[in-house]
């Protein structure tokens, strides 16, 4: 589970199997046992979400429109893409 940065108390990740065939660019964000999902293609947006308030989506949601091009770069280097 590659761990790409991290905000605050988040982790902004991707799995190793993302599923095959493999699943668009995507990002996991994990705090505890708060988690969502983020699509990055073809436009950043969220997935799904568990246990995380609206004002804290929103920040995750900025985040990651912040960091599109470092996760997508990241997402790109480790599946050879």
């Amino acid at each position: 589970m590659p761990v790409i940065f991290r905000h605050k108390s988040y982790r902004f990740f991707f799995f190793s199997n993302e599923g095959i065939p493999l699943e668009p660019c995507h990002i996991h964000v994990r705090k505890g046992g708060a988690t969502a999902k983020f699509w990055l293609i073809p436009e950043t947006r969220l997935a799904e979400a568990y246990d995380i308030s609206s004002a804290e989506l929103r920040e995750l949601s900025r985040i990651v429109k912040q960091n599109q091009e470092l996760i997508k770069r990241k997402w790109n280097e480790y599946f050879g893409l």
